[in-house]
């Protein structure tokens, strides 16, 4: 691996100490997690994952967000409402927590950079405060995908609980999407 990997390929703000190993590890198909708190009842994750598929490749089929729930298995809805500078997404999901099963709807003002970013953020919905990120960079002959969130439910659950869970399930949701990606 040569230093523009790591120099270049690194989402900005990123605080993982980036090394040969982390970037073998990226090579081989880990992801990498980062969690954080973001408020007493909310959290923030940021993921990167390695696709064996060059970058406007993955950017064509990430953009296509109905796809959406082919990625993220909570996801039951992802519409786009209306289009332009600034997109606007629908998106509805359903999740299962130790008693209860939860179901958010979210609507998002989306602003992409072509093949570069893309930046989801909280118009109405389940959320107190929801933002997302998603970072495209080359990476070899592929390309590296970074994907923060930050997010505080209106459902009260402590912070711990929200970052475990981001934790969990976000490297999960990331193979995911690399799988579906790869298929095309």
């Amino acid at each position: 691996m040569s230093a523009f990997f790591i120099s270049d390929s690194v989402p900005t703000g990123s605080d993982i100490a980036w090394n040969q190993d982390k970037q073998r590890l990226l090579m081989q198909g880990e992801i990498l997690v980062e969690t954080r708190s973001h408020t007493a009842w909310g959290g923030a994750v940021t993921a990167w994952m390695y696709v064996p598929l060059v970058r406007s490749h993955v950017w064509q089929q990430i953009t296509d967000y109905p796809r959406w729930v082919q990625y993220f298995p909570d996801v039951t809805k992802s519409e786009v409402l209306q289009r332009g500078e600034v997109k606007r997404l629908y998106q509805a999901a359903q999740k299962a927590f130790f008693f209860f099963t939860a179901q958010v709807e979210i609507y998002l003002n989306v602003v992409e950079e072509l093949g570069q970013q893309i930046q989801f953020k909280l118009e109405k919905g389940s959320f107190h405060d929801f933002t997302a990120e998603l970072e495209l960079k080359d990476c070899g002959n592929g390309t590296l995908l970074g994907y923060t969130v930050q997010a505080t439910p209106t459902i009260p659950i402590p912070s711990i609980f929200i970052q475990q869970a981001m934790n969990f399930e976000l490297p999960a949701n990331m193979r995911k999407m690399r799988q579906v990606l790869c298929k095309g």
